[in-house]
Parts: structure tokens; sequence; C-alpha cells
């Protein structure tokens, strides 16, 4: 008896771990294989990193689920290549999904009623831009959820099924661009606010429903002149008596015309002025209106050529350049070779959008360099989701870190509640920063190099260990003379094209950013005036005359026991920043030796009486550490 109950017990905590906890991490099932059905028969010449053993719901590209991760609720997949028909018995069986974006593909056949009629909960669709052709689906009603509908910029004919207007909830409706004929039906929704019929071949009236729109919404049809546009101002005809006042302008009604023709000068005078700087300060912005009219011509001439967003097999990212265009960006900082943004797309996600400047390899060598880099996966490295080609326009797409670079941790103005980096967090940053740059100096046969590595190219992983971003550009640029380089600081003195820099020049910078962290100082900074010292000959000179503790920045000088583990940085950043390149370490003994120091330092505690002392690893005389702007060129 006893041993019946310890049975059933135990069959029914099974039970209770089946209902309760696998509802939780189980994937949609039935909906996974619906997508995989999907991917498997239609042509896409972009991979997508759907697979098996993955979670739909957390990994695969353009996907989204329902809170609990029992069904599929969103598939956005727009730009990635799909041609032919929808594949018949695989979409359809997403029967929870609210919002499909299959726009700017190459998607052919007729409108897929048969796969969507049965998805009546969408509430978006866009199949905008695709080679869709025939009639419009006859009866809109199965779809009564719908707010938003793009079928721009297909083949469809024939005329708009009058059905459209049981979309009581619709607010956005575009069929523009397409062989759409006949007359425009009384669309007599009140929640409709944008409307666009364009580009079409519609005849007959406009319906007294839609002359509420701006006749901009019509343009390019056959409609007639009658209640075709929304009625104009009445004009009035001169009246046909003579007026019985003397033509002739009395000496005030001079005085006046020329007073308000003054008045009228200064004013276009101030609005010529006020436009001039308006321009100035529009051409600096991602956002503004006339940079993206200007990267819309870029971005539409492209895709005429087939150049569109090019993402990479490991990113789970859903958009394409129609919607970075459309994003709300903010400039975060113009580095040595390019502008950086951030931008929040539609559907909150945040990326960091690179615009290159000044390349000047061509297409081919452009795109294998963002292959190289774009292939790395490694826990330090930033990952390159996404970049974009164009005559006139190279982007790359990172992700976003919300509390910025290493660069704006160690010298932004200390925000309120923000503490200054202590020394656990500077540790792992170097650990990880060194990780990374040494991985990323084993990929392409071991030809690879950073080339641009800075404090302000650091961010922190999940982990709070330092992750390398901007990789590889520096080969794509035009040559910078030294003067000219924005990171003259970390650059090593051998180096004298950006183009040509080694793994041994990359030590060097590491070196650089290990002495950044210690001091807490920039590479190059002002004492006052135009005096610029230069870090590495600034520490060289003090741990020269014995001053070692000087070095030291002051905010670390409160953490007790860590004296030993900041040496024996300082010992590793100096060997790395020496003046001959063969002289340095390779990236893997410095990752070794960045690594020991924790270990070091936990089996041999420092004492109270600890002296700090070391030697300079260039006995070398060096340059003073101190000069002028134009002096200072190391």
């Amino acid at each position: 008896m006893n041993m019946k109950r310890g049975l059933l017990f135990i069959f029914s905590a099974f039970l209770f771990y089946g209902e309760v906890f696998l509802p939780i991490t189980a994937d949609p099932v039935e909906d996974k294989q619906a997508l995989l059905d999907f991917l498997r028969n239609i042509h896409h010449s972009h991979p997508v990193n759907w697979r098996k053993n993955t979670s739909v719901c957390n990994n695969w590209t353009g996907v989204s689920c329902s809170n609990d991760n029992s069904r599929v609720t969103a598939l956005r997949l727009p730009g990635v290549g799909f041609r032919g028909p929808i594949p018949p018995n695989t979409l359809s069986r997403l029967s929870a999904i609210t919002i499909l974006s299959l726009r700017s593909n190459g998607i052919s056949g007729s409108f897929p009623y048969d796969e969507f009629s049965k998805l009546g909960n969408l509430t978006i669709l866009f199949l905008q831009s695709n080679n869709f052709s025939g009639p419009l689906p006859p009866d809109f009603s199965v779809w009564n959820n719908l707010t938003i509908l793009n079928l721009s910029n297909n083949g469809f004919n024939g005329g708009i099924p009058p059905s459209i207007s049981n979309l009581t909830h619709l607010t956005a409706l575009s069929l523009a661009n397409n062989s759409l004929s006949g007359n425009i039906p009384d669309i007599n929704v009140p929640s409709l606010q944008h409307l666009d019929l364009t580009n079409n071949n519609f005849t007959g009236s406009l319906p007294k429903s839609l002359q509420r729109f701006p006749s901009s919404a019509f343009s390019g049809n056959n409609l007639s002149s009658e209640n075709a546009l929304p009625p104009a101002l009445p004009v009035h005809p001169p009246s046909s008596q003579p007026s019985k006042k003397s033509s002739k302008l009395s000496e005030p009604a001079i005085l006046g015309i020329a007073i308000g023709g003054c008045l009228l000068g200064f004013v276009v005078l101030a609005f010529m002025i006020v436009g001039c700087h308006s321009k100035k300060q529009r051409e600096s912005g991602l956002a503004t209106k006339k940079k993206e009219v200007s990267l819309k011509k870029t971005a539409s001439k492209s895709q005429e050529q087939n150049n569109r967003l090019f993402f990479f097999e490991h990113c789970s990212l859903a958009f394409d350049l129609e919607d970075l265009l459309r994003a709300s960006a903010e400039v975060l900082g113009k580095g040595t070779f390019g502008i950086a943004y951030k931008a929040a797309l539609e559907d909150s996600t945040t990326v960091v959008v690179k615009r290159l400047k000044e390349v000047t390899v061509p297409k081919k060598d452009f795109e294998q360099q963002m292959i190289a880099v774009g292939n790395i996966r490694h826990v330090n490295v930033s990952p390159l989701r996404a970049y974009f080609y164009s005559k006139d326009e190279r982007l790359m797409v990172y992700d976003f870190y919300e509390e910025g670079s290493v660069s704006a941790m160690l010298h932004g103005k200390r925000v309120e509640g923000h503490a200054p980096i202590d020394w656990e967090t500077r540790v792992k940053i170097a650990i990880g920063a060194a990780r990374g740059i040494a991985h990323i100096h084993t990929q392409n046969g071991g030809k690879l190099v950073h080339g641009n590595i800075k404090s302000s190219n650091i961010f922190l992983n999940p982990q709070g260990y330092g992750c390398v971003s901007d990789i590889g550009l520096a080969s794509l640029m035009s040559p910078m003379p030294p003067a000219a380089m924005r990171a003259a600081g970390y650059r090593a003195p051998e180096v004298t094209d950006s183009r040509k820099a080694t793994h041994a020049s990359d030590v060097y910078s590491y070196g650089v950013l290990l002495l950044e962290l210690l001091t807490g100082k920039s590479p190059m900074h002002t004492t006052g005036g135009d005096e610029v010292v230069h870090l590495v000959r600034w520490v060289n000179s003090v741990v020269r005359e014995e001053w070692t503790a000087e070095v030291f920045d002051i905010e670390l000088l409160r953490y007790p026991n860590i004296e030993e583990e900041m040496v024996e940085m300082l010992q590793i950043g100096l060997s790395c920043v020496v003046r001959m390149p063969e002289q340095r370490p390779k990236m893997p003994d410095v990752v070794k030796m960045v690594g020991e120091i924790r270990q070091g330092s936990t089996e041999n505690p420092p004492s109270s009486d600890s002296k700090l002392e070391i030697s300079v690893a260039t006995p070398s005389p060096q340059a003073a550490e101190v000069g002028s702007t134009s002096s200072v060129q190391q």
C-alpha cells in the first residue's frame, strides 16, 4: 500500500512538472515546424538562422512569441531575398500570428488568400515591394482586426473589393504603384487616417467618404475632375462696375507700401540667415529631414542594384534599410573612420549604425572584409550584425551598449548616481579586451588586425568584461597622416600609414589602454594652455624618477590591497608600449599575463608595508613628456 502511494506521488509530481514547468521552456512545436516547412519550400538568397535544435522564440531571426512562448505571434522577414510563391499549408498554420511582414522581397504569384484567410488575428500585414500579381482578395472581412495594410509596389490588377470597408479598425491603407483599375469604392472607415492609392489606373469620381484626404493620395490616376479633389476656396470675379474711387494712389498709401516693402526685405533676410544656420545644423545629423532624403535617394538607387542590408547568420534582428531611415537617431560620437549613431527602430529595437567615410577599396574587397569580421563569434568581440554598401553609402550595424564605451566611463562627466569605475571592473575590462584582441589575431588565417584599438571602441559585455568593437576598418580607408589621426595617442611609433597596422601595433595600442585604465588619463591630454601630455611618455618619465605611486588614478587609492595588482598591470602595459615592435609580447602572452594578475594577488596578498617598485621597460631616453600641440606626434 505504501509503495502504491509512493508511486502515485512520483507520478503526480511528474504530471505537475509537465504541466507547470515544461510550458515555460518548451517551444511552440507546431508553429516551429510550420516555419521550417515555409523556409524549406521557398527560395531565399540570404541565410536565415532557423535551426531545428535552437529556440524559435529566443534565437530565430524575425520571430516573436507570446509571453508564455506557446505560440508565434509575429513574423518579420523584410529583404531576405525570398523568391517564388508562398508555399501552401505553411504560414496558414500560424493561427495566432498578429503581425506579418514579408516586404521588400521577390515573392510572386497571386495573393495567397487560401493561406492568409486562416490568419484571422492579423492586425498588421506588410507585403509591399514584392512581385505579387492578379486581383486583390475578394473578401477582406476575414481580417476584421487589421489596422495596417500595405500592398503597394506590386503588380495587383482589377478593382478594390467593396469588402475592404468591413475593416472597421483600419488606420492605414496603401495600394500605391500597382495596376488597379475601375472606380474607387466608398471606403467609409472613420478610423482610416492614412490612404495612398497613387499610380494606378483608377477612373471615375472620388467617393465623398474619401474627399477628406489630400489630392496627393490619388495622384497618378485617371479620376474625373468632378469631385475628384477637395473643393478649393471660391474665387470671386472682379466687379463689372468700375470703382468710383480714383485709381491714383494717395501719398499715405505710397508711404505704406514703401514701409511694407522694407519690412518684407528684412523678414526675407532674416529667413535666409536662419535657413543657412539650420542647414549647417542639419548636415551633422542622421535623423534630420535633409539627411533622410539624401539617404532615401541613395537607398532607392541601391535597391535597384539589389544592394540591401546584409545580415549575418547569427543575427536575430529583422529590419531593412527603410527601417533604419525611419528610425529616430542621435549622434553617439565622431571617430577616426566615421560617425556612430544610436538608432531606435519602430519595433523598439535599438542598434548602433556606423556611417563610414573615405572608404577607398572596391565593393568586393569591402564585402570580403565585412564577411571576415561578421563571422567572428567571441564573447569579448562585439558582433557585426549587418552591413550596407552602395556607391555613396557604407553602413555597419552593431549592438547598442547602454552603459557606453570605456572612454565614456573613464572620462565622461560624472553623472549623479554613477561612481567612478572600480578596480575590479578595470581588471575585467583589461582581461576581456586582451582575450578579444587575441582572438581577432587568429582570424582570417592569422592575418586580421584590429587597427584602431582605443577605449572608445571597448564596451562591457553582459558579464562585465571588455568587449572589442570596430574591427578591421583601417585597411578600408584612405591613408591618414599621423598628425591627422584621431587616435594618435594609441598609435604605435612605427605606424606611419593607418592602413598598415600590424599585430604588434595592436599590442602597443592595448598597452596604452592599460595605462589609461591605471591612470584615468586620456592618451593625449592637456595640462593647461596649449601644452599636451603624451600618456606613454609621461608614465615612463614618472616611473623612471621612481615616483610610481604618482601614476595611478586617485580614484583607485580608496581600494585596499590592490597595490601589487596595479604594479603588475603597469609592468604589462609598459612592456606593450616599448618602441621596438619585435620586443613587444604577443597577444596570447598578454592574455596569460593579465589573467594571472588576480591569481597572483590571491596567492600572495600584499603586506601592509609593500613598496611600489617597478623598472621602466625601455631605459632608452624618451622625448620630453610635455610639449606643444604641434610637436607631439608620437
